[in-house]
């Protein structure tokens, strides 16, 4: 009598017939489940659904490696449906936040309910509509939170090799300074005269400009002449011969510069004069790799700007090529150790009026699940091709992998929300079903898949021209 009086509040059961409601509470199971005790797993079958009489259940989902919290079920509430309507296995996890009592529907009474029960079958729609509406927003926030993980990375994998550059040359150039300091005071003590002091400054500037780059000699050529030069500075007096020598071939002085030097100076002021010379070229060189840390830094915020399409439009003039490209930098910490990337753009490709950010999220989720694909198959010779055509009003994008291919039987499904191919926690199956809606939706436009063994390949199609709503 009590599971009659406490089914009978539920909505689910609220419209049954007497002798209905009294032949389910006869066939509903009974169970108890000990706080934290797991109920079901994400990924298995299901065979029951479960009415909470007492206690908290929480669903979760295992995402990216992380759990998501997607519900807290109370008494009365009715949980794990979904794998019995849609004859699917579980898409979450089921465990008991608390000490929690159960009663169990069996798959089959289920659907015997919803075929004598109208109200029950609308009632377990607007609960079936409501969860799905519910989780699809959840994960969609934990896909753009991965995506959100994704794109930091890369940007500071990116970031972290100039900026360290910087430092280092900052920190080289500190120890230059002070050794330049030490020079100079040696050269005001020993003084020099107005036509000495014109020669270094003619001496210096030739320093500031081969600086910026080395001689195109081999290692037996380099070799040979740093020890003939390494010889001539130490008959000169030159005590520290063998660092000055390195110097001196990088700055490709000839030999009758080296005599002009040793006639204007003497044995005396040489060795300070090629001091002074080499802890120029040091400076010259640090502040040069400290230009392209920057330019490099600077570059990669320029690609980061045009990648979310910061300060502008949500409708842009979208150049396709660059939004790959830019993609490609974000995702270059995932792909450049082992996967090769092959760029076939068509050279007259045409912007067009699109969603920008939106589009570079479609081609971010298409070239990193090819990426996955590749690692997770140990694919040899790991190949990622980008191409880019016209074929009539449309613009198409070609992005394709020689990985293991998508199995035929999932081959109709990958387009659905919450359906993934990756193992249990590695995917929230909105990748594709985002990238679907973005295109086809936003822009009115197509995504085509083909795959085999050996080759997938996605085709993404976007009109030229945006059709106004």
């Amino acid at each position: 009598m009590a599971n009659y009086e406490f089914l009978r509040k539920i909505p689910l059961f609220a419209e049954l017939p007497d002798d209905d409601l009294q032949s389910l509470c006869q066939i509903v199971r009974e169970l108890h489940l000990p706080a934290g005790e797991v109920l079901f797993e994400e990924g298995s079958s299901g065979d029951m659904a479960y009415i909470i009489r007492g206690g908290e259940v929480e669903i979760v989902k295992v995402s990216q490696n992380r759990e998501i919290l997607l519900a807290k079920r109370g008494p009365g509430e009715v949980f794990g449906e979904i794998a019995l309507v849609f004859d699917t296995p579980r898409t979450a996890t089921a465990r008991a936040r608390t000490d929690t009592d159960l009663m169990g529907i069996g798959r089959a009474d289920l659907r015997k309910l919803l075929q004598i029960s109208p109200s029950a079958a609308a009632s377990m729609f607007d609960i079936v509509l409501s969860r799905l509406q519910n989780t699809q927003v959840l994960l969609r926030q934990s896909e753009k939170m991965a995506q959100l993980g994704t794109f930091t990375a890369g940007i500071a994998h990116e970031l972290n090799n100039p900026a360290a550059a910087v430092q280092r040359s900052a920190d080289h150039l500190n120890t230059a300074l002070f050794d330049s300091a030490r020079t100079f005071m040696r050269m005001v003590r020993e003084g020099l005269t107005a036509e000495q002091q014109e020669t270094l400054e003619v001496y210096v500037k030739l320093t500031q400009e081969r600086a910026k780059g080395m001689p195109a000699l081999d290692a037996l050529a380099r070799s040979d002449r740093e020890a003939e030069l390494e010889e001539w500075l130490e008959d000169h007096g030159v005590v520290s011969a063998w660092e000055c020598a390195t110097t001196l071939v990088n700055l490709d002085f000839t030999n009758d510069q080296l005599d002009e030097l040793a006639a204007t100076y003497g044995e005396a002021q040489l060795p300070t004069i090629l001091d002074w010379l080499n802890n120029n070229y040091t400076i010259f060189n640090l502040l040069t790799e400290l230009q392209q840390g920057a330019l490099r830094i600077t570059s990669i915020v320029k690609a980061l700007k045009s990648y979310t399409y910061l300060d502008q439009a949500p409708i842009v003039r979208a150049n396709i090529h660059q939004g790959l490209d830019d993609t490609l930098l974000i995702l270059r910490h995932k792909l450049k150790t082992t996967i090769k990337v092959r760029r076939d753009y068509a050279p007259d490709l045409p912007e067009i009026d699109a969603h920008g950010s939106d589009l570079n999220q479609v081609w971010t989720n298409l070239i990193d699940n090819a990426a996955d694909a590749l690692h997770m198959a140990a694919t040899p010779d790991p190949t990622i091709t980008l191409r880019t055509r016209q074929e009539g009003k449309w613009i198409v994008v070609t992005i394709e992998d020689n990985g293991p291919g998508i199995p035929a039987d999932a081959l109709p499904r990958i387009f659905e929300a919450f359906y993934t191919t990756k193992p249990i926690g590695q995917g929230t199956g909105l990748g594709l079903d985002i990238s679907y809606n973005i295109v086809a939706r936003k822009h009115k436009g197509d995504i085509r898949v083909d795959s085999e063994p050996g080759r997938t390949r996605f085709e993404v199609w976007l009109p030229k021209v945006m059709e106004e709503e």
